[in-house]
This record gives structure tokens, C-alpha cells and sequence, in this order.
């Protein structure tokens, strides 16, 4: 009873220091997370679509009287003949006088043919399609991130493989040299071992320096070194086949998403063009205020149409036509690569699956072969360099069967980011992202003061760029 007691409370406290690194450990989920929360490129393109949501600002204050303070001084000087007939200096006045005038000017255009109010529409897709570029540089960290996380855990793998190997060598050695002690081997067997060692050990140098490399490259997408990471979970599911995956792909993906928008905006650009070309309607007023006490008032209508402007218009014109069929053309090209990555990505699952399978039976084969070989060798019917060679044999076919399992994992997700799904909210993370329109609806009327500025100061305190 007493050891049953010993063993019971060992027990539990080996699973209780398990659990305990268990809760410590870092989840592909927690490295997603800090990548997300703390990557500069998805900082910089949410700064550039706050940038691109000011243009919709800008169209807007277009549609809006422009009132200004006008504040004017003039000196003018004038010499004059007191007398026309004597052309004497004496005979010379000068006059000077200084006036000044303060005043308030207002203008509004009143009817452009719908210049100004296009060129809103154009800054609005170009809105939507910025926001989806934000998403397509999440897609990339995210799965930067997976690729990090995966290598680290796969060169660490081979880490082990590598000393591992280099124990069972240094034990081929010390076998090698007893056997050549004892007569049975030649020196020719203890140099073949001491040369497999001194290989061995440049081999688990060369994988630790891999680790090293693995290691900064998980704190440039993650955003710190990786201590002690938890195994992989299951891979999220994406497709039952690769059509379907396609058709995902072609209506989800953001990047064809974005060159729709781009389309929708290039339209409405060839339609402000077409609009520049004829008339504009605008009001104009004025009070104003000079330094003798006289007021002034006046309001008035004008009417502009360029008769002729060098053939600008005609080329700017033109230009958005061009325009327009390099987005369409942007737009099936698009479609073709965002099929074509499908099916690139869906292919590597393929591949890394059947290597899987394969490798399997190859671990398995060398494993019986390495361990028959090794049992000759104690009888005499095999050589050091037998053994040595089922090793080796033994140790790639095992790292061939863990780099097609992390080429597998990592495939699944450049599935799901080929079809445009390697999202936060799609990956269902649990943590706050960002909103692109927060910033966009505090700034699509053009505040410039009072509630609306104020209202804009609390969204950039939100995101922390106050």
C-alpha cells in the first residue's frame, strides 16, 4: 500500500508539472495572435488606408462652399505736373495713397454635371478596395507566422535527430573499438566510425545553426523568439475538392475583390472625365470692409466652359479610357492567378500527403533494416560501415518524413489563403480586430471641428494613433 501511495502521488505530480508546461507553452493560436497585434506591415497599410479614407473627405468638401477672409493692403505711388506746362522738377507732385479692406469671400459650385459627386463614388471604391489590400496583407502575415511557427518545430525536430545520431555513432565507435581490441575488426573500421562521428557532429552544428535561423525568422513574423512551443493542433479545414476550393477562391479571395473595386473606380473615372468637358455653374459672394468705413456687398452667378485647353482634356480623357482596360485586363489576370495559387497550394498537400505515406514505410523498412544490420555486426557478418550506412539510412528517411508532415500543415494553410480565408475572423481567434470603417465613417462627411472632430479624436485614441 505504501508504494501504491508513492507511485499515486508521483504520479500526480508529473502530471501536474506536465499540465503546468502544458499552460505555459505557446499555441499556434498565441503566436497568430501576437502576430497579428504586433507586425509593422499590417501598422503601415492600415496608416495608408486611413490615408486613402481622407480622399473620400477631400471629394466630399469639393461638393461645399469655400469661404474665405480676405485681408488686402495696396500702396500705389503717382507723380503728376502741378502745372502741364512747366516740365520743371519744381513743377512735379507726387501722390501716394494706401488703401486697405478686409472682406469675407464665399464660392460654391452649383452644377458641374455630376463632376464632383463622381469623383466621391471613385474615392469610395477606392476605399473598399485599399481595405481589401489591409486583408491580403493579413493573409500574409498570418501565414507567415504558421511558417514560422511550423519551421522552428521542424528544425528542432531535426536537432534531435541529429544528436540522437550522434550518440548512436559515438556507441558505433566505442563497439568498433572494442571489437578492434579484441582482434575481430581492422583499423580501418574504428577510422570509418571516427570519420561517421566527426561528420555527425559538423551535421548537428549545421541543424542547431538552422534552429538559429528558424528562431530569428519566427520573432520577425511573430514578434519575440519562441521559448517553449506547444504541438501543432489539427489543420482547420478547407475544401472537399480543388474546383471547390476555386470557387471560393474567385468570389472570396481580396485580392479579386480589390481588382473589381479598382474596375468600379476606373468606370467612374472615365465618367468625371467625360464631365470635365462641359460647363460648371458656381456662385460667388463677397462683404467686405475698406479703411474709410465703406461697406460692399456683392453675389453673383458664373458660368465656365473651356472652349479649348491645348487638347488636355481630350488626352486626360483618353488616358482614363486606357486606364479602365488595364483594370479589366487586371482583373482577369487576377482570376487566373488566384486560380493557378489554388491550385499550387492544393497540389503540395498532395504531394506531402503521398510523402507522408511513403515515408511511413520508409522509416519503417530502415528502422528493420538498421536494426538487423547492427545485430550482423555483433556476429561478425556485417561491417562498421554497414552499420554505419543503416544509420544514416535510418536518420534521412526519418527527417524526410518530418519535412513532408510540416510541408503538409503548412500546405493546408496556403490553401486556405489561396481561397482567400487566412483571416482572424475566419481562423476564429477570439481576439478584437481591426475595423476599417471606424476611421472611415469618423471622416467621410469632412469634419474639421466641433462634435464630428471630436468624435474623430476618440477613433484615433481607439487605435492608438492619437
Amino acid at each position: 500500500m505504501r508504494k501504491i501511495r508513492l507511485w499515486a502521488v508521483a504520479t500526480c505530480s508529473a502530471l501536474a508539472v506536465m499540465a503546468s508546461s502544458a499552460a505555459q507553452a505557446e499555441t499556434l493560436a498565441d503566436a497568430l495572435i501576437s502576430a497579428y497585434r504586433n507586425n509593422n506591415l499590417l501598422e503601415q497599410n492600415r496608416a495608408l488606408l486611413r490615408a486613402t479614407d481622407e480622399d473620400v473627405a477631400v471629394a466630399v468638401a469639393a461638393l461645399r462652399p469655400v469661404v474665405q477672409f480676405v485681408a488686402q493692403s495696396t500702396y500705389s505711388f503717382q507723380r503728376v505736373h502741378a502745372d502741364a506746362t512747366l516740365l520743371t522738377p519744381a513743377g512735379r507732385t507726387n501722390v501716394e495713397n494706401l488703401n486697405s479692406s478686409v472682406g469675407l469671400t464665399a464660392s460654391m459650385t452649383l452644377y458641374d454635371f455630376g463632376r464632383n459627386a463622381l469623383a466621391v463614388e471613385a474615392a469610395k471604391e477606392t476605399v473598399l478596395a485599399t481595405r481589401e489590400a489591409l486583408v491580403q496583407v493579413e493573409q500574409n502575415v498570418l501565414l507567415d507566422a504558421v511558417n514560422a511557427y511550423v519551421q522552428v518545430q521542424l528544425a528542432q525536430s531535426i536537432v534531435n535527430l541529429r544528436r540522437n545520431n550522434l550518440g548512436l555513432i559515438d556507441q558505433e565507435l566505442q563497439a568498433a573499438q572494442d571489437r578492434f581490441d579484441v582482434g575481430e575488426v581492422t583499423r580501418t573500421d574504428v577510422s570509418q566510425a571516427q570519420a561517421a562521428l566527426a561528420a555527425s557532429r559538423s551535421d548537428l552544428t549545421s541543424a542547431e545553426g538552422d534552429l538559429k535561423v528558424a528562431r530569428e525568422a519566427y520573432k520577425a513574423a511573430v514578434g519575440h523568439y519562441p521559448v517553449d512551443l506547444a504541438p501543432r493542433p489539427a489543420a482547420p479545414r478547407t475544401a472537399a475538392t480543388m474546383e471547390a476550393a476555386r470557387q471560393v477562391a474567385l468570389r472570396a479571395h481580396p485580392q479579386v475583390r480589390q481588382a473589381q473595386r479598382q474596375v468600379a473606380a476606373a468606370d467612374l473615372n472615365v465618367a468625371r472625365a467625360k464631365a470635365a468637358m462641359r460647363p460648371s455653374i458656381s456662385a460667388e459672394a463677397n462683404v467686405g470692409l475698406d479703411d474709410e468705413g465703406q461697406e460692399s456687398a456683392s453675389v453673383g452667378l458664373s458660368l465656365r466652359h473651356t472652349l479649348y485647353a491645348g487638347g488636355e482634356l481630350s488626352a486626360l480623357y483618353r488616358q482614363t479610357l486606357a486606364n479602365r482596360d488595364a483594370q479589366k485586363a487586371n482583373l482577369l489576370q487576377t482570376g487566373v492567378n488566384v486560380a493557378q495559387n489554388v491550385g499550387v497550394a492544393w497540389s503540395t498537400v498532395e504531394v506531402a500527403s503521398a510523402a507522408i505515406a511513403a515515408g511511413d514505410e520508409e522509416v519503417r523498412a530502415a528502422r528493420t533494416a538498421f536494426e538487423g544490420v547492427r545485430e550482423e555486426a555483433t556476429l561478425g557478418a556485417r561491417t562498421t560501415l554497414d552499420v554505419l550506412n543503416a544509420e544514416q539510412d535510418l536518420l534521412n528517411s526519418q527527417a524526410d518524413r518530418l519535412t513532408a508532415e510540416a510541408q503538409r500543415y503548412v500546405g493546408i494553410y496556403q490553401v486556405l489563403a489561396s481561397m482567400g480565408l487566412l483571416t482572424v475572423e475566419h481562423l476564429n481567434l477570439g481576439i478584437p480586430t481591426y475595423d476599417p470603417a471606424a476611421y472611415y465613417n469618423a471622416v467621410k462627411h469632412a469634419p474639421a471641428t466641433s462634435s464630428q472632430g471630436k468624435r474623430l479624436d476618440r477613433v484615433l485614441k481607439s487605435i492608438g494613433r492619437n
